[in-house]
């Protein structure tokens, strides 16, 4: 008896194991193909499904490609997205609605949307948190509480990231601290698994 239920706690955990895999294979991965290294993240439409699709429409865009990462502090987060190599803002498209109530928190490695003071309009820029940053996350639906949305995490190039934030930094642009005094240019973002757009497209339409 023993070694039966032995044997169904292994499969039980094998069974486990593969929905993990397979639910991470069908999530949307992209690869941010830096002047530094890859990273690769994995993206939630089930938890953020406006987010995720917005990332996905700039990406499809090719809105990302030669942009930098323009804010890099090494005991909080590396940030990019929004400026040109010779620190041109780009324009972007409309606001989204922040969904940063979703149940996940800004820990290590994951990825997040920037923002201003409105908790409601981010439009392209990013972050990668390089610590445990639960200050950011989401507490009350108020201006104060609102949170920045993570939408997904890294799942390789966490060294890539490490490299980046390690950078030296200083002014840059209209930026007078925190900038990387050697550009780390974001030379293109790719969907490495087209397939499952279908699927993130049909989540964020609920």
């Amino acid at each position: 008896m023993l070694l039966r239920l032995a044997i169904g706690c292994l499969l039980g955990f094998g069974l486990l194991g593969s929905m993990i895999n397979n639910a991470a294979a069908e999530a949307p991965q992209v690869k941010i193909e830096t002047s530094m290294g890859d990273i690769v993240v994995l993206l939630e439409p089930d938890k953020a499904p406006k987010t995720v699709e917005n990332f996905l429409t700039y990406i499809k865009d090719g809105f990302y490609n030669d942009t930098i990462f323009h804010r890099v502090i090494s005991n909080f987060m590396i940030q990019g997205g929004g400026f040109t190599t010779d620190y041109q803002r780009k324009p972007t498209r409309a606001p989204i609605e922040n969904e940063a109530d979703n149940g996940l928190s800004n820990k290590k490695g994951t990825i997040a949307m920037a923002r201003t003071m409105d908790p409601h309009s981010a439009t392209a820029q990013f972050f990668i948190n390089v610590k445990d940053n639960n200050f950011l996350d989401f507490t009350s639906k108020s201006p104060r509480g609102w949170g920045y949305t993570v939408f997904g995490r890294v799942i390789k190039g966490m060294d890539v990231v490490n490299h980046i934030r390690n950078a030296a930094t200083g002014p840059g642009g209209p930026f007078p601290t925190d900038a990387p005094q050697e550009p780390v240019i974001i030379r293109s973002m790719t969907l490495l698994n087209p397939e499952a757009v279908s699927a993130t497209a049909a989540s964020a339409t609920k």
